[in-house]
């Protein structure tokens, strides 16, 4: 169940599973805003939760298998399940049906109204907020820890990569006026959060549907763009972290931002492969030449800069040599963070149809070898690390230390800080530290 705060007020209760990406978990948090303003409670309970919701992923077969099997740990502990996010359209809605007859309701991704409709038709109560008691957070309710919080600027993506089913899913890109987005960054900031992680499918496309239209924040024309919002966030003095960014020109502009720190110099980029003609399979937006050159002259420009991405191994039609030049490519681009999955169907995905499927023995071993390659260039920088001085935001304190993390670590994706004997801070402190040792992906302090 997720973490929410019971506050002791007479409305029905609500439980609520929320699984998937940050993307998801922003959905989520908007769902559960708006119960606690109509009066519902949030509960962590399946014995006391009046309906339980449960927001799925979709995006491969795995998280699919997981969202399953939530849904039935859900009825088989509550009984009154409600269904919502990427599984909630088209056949994936129709297998939910099939195995689990017993929801009481299901609907697709960022649906939000229709499932606040779904809960007060099957938890219909009279209940009121009293704004005395009932206290709901300016900036909303959120799933993460107080200091940090996901900013989602746009849904859905205009790219058809034959991998991917989210277009599928959430539909063509819709971006957020830049006014509302800067208007909920500047509340989350008030409300006390250190570091904004931007996301989005295509962080690069934000403003492109809207034809870069000026809108206006405490009165002043901002372009809705990605440099623009860029720029505007940089004034908030939090840190700002970007994610889900292709390497286009205009992405450029961002660097410089980066190296005079007002934005963190990170970026986290999936290239998914650094093989151009597996590039083309996949009908992805990007060229592995191009991006080296990038990637080196962003460095120039900001040698700071941490750069996390994404591969994939075994897909179909990928040959020996195919695999040998995504590990020239690992190692020429020296990316910082990277994970690697070994490629799996996902169905609806148009790559299912693609000749020459690699067998599941050679794609374990490619990733063995892949991961093996990547453990030692992470290994190396970070050991570049031991005896520098770092900003560390801390997240968690207990009787054994603390843990944190440096500006190039996003939260529950990258590496972390540990802190041991350091008890005396809060999460959210900002503390400077010297790096006294590494291994292959942490820090000590």
């Amino acid at each position: 169940m997720t973490r929410a705060d019971t506050l002791a007020t007479v409305g029905e209760k609500v439980g609520f599973i929320s699984l998937g990406c940050p993307k998801a978990l922003v959905d989520s948090e908007r769902i559960l805003t708006q119960l606690r303003i109509e009066g519902y409670q949030i509960t962590s309970h399946y014995e006391d939760a009046g309906v339980v919701i449960v927001n799925t992923c979709g995006f491969i077969d795995a998280a699919k298998e997981e969202s399953l099997e939530a849904i039935g740990e859900a009825i088989k502990e509550n009984g009154r399940v409600l269904v919502t996010g990427c599984m909630g359209r088209g056949d994936d809605a129709d297998r939910i049906r099939a195995k689990h007859p017993k929801i009481l309701g299901i609907s697709g991704p960022a649906a939000y109204e229709e499932v606040l409709g779904s809960v007060r038709e099957v938890l219909p109560q009279e209940h009121r907020p009293d704004p005395l008691v009932d206290l709901i957070p300016a900036q909303g309710v959120k799933l993460t820890p107080r200091h940090y919080a996901y900013l989602k600027i746009s849904e859905g993506c205009n790219h058809r990569c034959r991998f991917c089913i989210i277009p599928s899913i959430r539909g063509d890109l819709v971006s957020r006026p830049i006014g509302e987005v800067m208007s909920e960054a500047e509340g989350l900031a008030r409300a006390g959060v250190r570091e904004l992680l931007v996301v989005s499918q295509d962080t690069s496309a934000y403003g492109v549907d809207l034809r870069y239209q000026t809108d206006f924040w405490h009165g002043r024309p901002l372009k809705s763009n990605l440099e623009s919002l860029a720029s505007a966030l940089s004034e908030l003095g939090i840190w700002i972290r970007l994610h889900y960014v292709y390497p286009y020109p205009h992405v450029d502009a961002l660097i410089p931002m980066m190296a005079e720190g007002k934005l963190l110099p990170y970026i986290d980029m999936p290239l998914q492969h650094g093989s151009p003609s597996v590039l083309a399979r996949m009908k992805r937006p990007a060229a592995a030449e191009k991006t080296l050159d990038r990637i080196a002259q962003w460095r120039d420009t900001c040698p700071e800069l941490t750069i996390r991405s994404t591969f994939i191994v075994g897909y179909p039609g990928e040959t020996e040599k195919e695999f040998q030049a995504l590990l020239e490519f690992i190692e020429a681009a020296q990316l910082d963070r990277v994970g690697c999955f070994q490629y799996s169907a996902v169905e609806g995905a148009q790559a299912n149809t693609l000749p020459n499927p690699v067998p599941e023995e050679v794609k374990e071993a490619r990733w063995i070898q892949f991961m093996a390659l990547q453990q030692t260039i992470s290994a190396r920088k970070l050991q570049q690390k031991v005896g520098s001085s770092q900003s560390i935001l801390i997240d968690t304190v207990s009787d054994e230390g603390s843990l944190g993390r440096t500006r190039a670590d996003a939260p529950e994706i990258d590496g972390i800080v540990h802190l041991p004997g350091v008890t005396e801070f809060q999460p959210g402190d900002l503390v400077e530290a010297e790096i006294t040792s590494a291994d292959d992906y942490d820090l000590w302090a």
